[in-house]
């Protein structure tokens, strides 16, 4: 390694040296919290503080199911995580494509509006939202947590953006073959957007797996809270368990990783695809 930095120009090798020391930086909080899940509260707080894994991962991992039910609470954050992305990106794809490819009255004013809305702050919403919910009955519920944010404005908006650029002279050649606008759109059109489709799915299922203030606003039943909301009640007025809590982030962090590295194998293949095309 020694030998390779000495061949390389000057710049290049303070270059890969900033290179280096920003991703030891970057990874350095990471591993922190996985030898933090391996040791005692207390051991965290010794001077000086354990670098080296520790042997109380499985004593923490019983402990973060005694206090609360952690297997449980991650199935829930898996469920609802799941059924809110198919839906919404369904529901972005659909609109995303109709606006891009069918033209009626208003459709210009629709996409403003539909735009317009993300410079609303969440927090504004908060309060209505939660007296919808209420009066319908909705509290406390899983529906309440997933349906009311299905149509995502930045979703419509990426996908909106990946559809303007299919020919429509592929659309009109399907339908005079004699196939209706569905099969259209499932067997012609939504394959080409593959790369839009992909970041989609990244970003909704990040987006409802790490949503915090609404899911604590709707589930009031233990038995149906979601990850952070679970690990949020563990820090308590006198006491906080901070061994608990990093394993809980961890194991939180590791659906996050799975997903992100599913679909971007399937969004590298998108791009080549398209390039291929191209």
């Amino acid at each position: 390694m020694a030998s390779v930095l000495l061949r390389l120009r000057p710049g290049r090798m303070i270059l890969l040296l900033l290179l280096v020391a920003g991703a030891a930086v970057s990874v350095f909080p990471f591993y922190w919290m996985v030898v933090s899940a391996t040791h005692s509260t207390d051991q965290l707080f010794a001077s000086p503080p354990p670098f080296l894994p520790g042997g109380h991962l499985l004593h923490n991992l019983a402990a973060l199911q005694d206090s609360v039910g952690f297997a449980r609470v991650v199935a829930n954050s898996v469920g609802i995580a799941v059924v809110y992305t198919v839906l919404s990106s369904l529901v972005s794809t659909m609109c995303g494509y109709g606006l891009a490819k069918y033209s009626f009255r208003g459709r210009g004013v629709l996409l403003g509006i539909v735009l317009a809305t993300m410079m609303i702050p969440f927090q504004v919403l908060l309060v209505p939202l939660f007296q919808m919910m209420a009066s319908v009955g909705w509290i406390d519920s899983y529906q309440a947590v997933i349906l009311p944010f299905l149509a995502n404005a930045f979703g419509i908006f990426l996908m909106r953006q990946g559809f303007l650029g299919f020919p429509n002279d592929l659309i009109e050649s399907g339908r005079l073959d004699g196939a209706g606008d569905l099969r259209i759109f499932y067997r012609i059109v939504l394959p080409s957007v593959r790369p839009q489709l992909g970041a989609l799915v990244i970003f909704t299922f990040m987006t409802q797996w790490n949503s915090f203030i609404w899911p604590l606003l709707m589930l009031n039943t233990e038995d149906k809270y979601t990850v952070p909301v679970a690990l949020n009640t563990m820090i308590g007025l006198t006491h906080v368990d901070y061994a608990g809590l990093m394993l809980g982030s961890f194991i939180a962090t590791l659906p996050l990783m799975l997903v992100f590295l599913v679909f971007q194998k399937q969004f590298v293949s998108g791009l080549l695809g398209g390039a291929l095309k191209a």
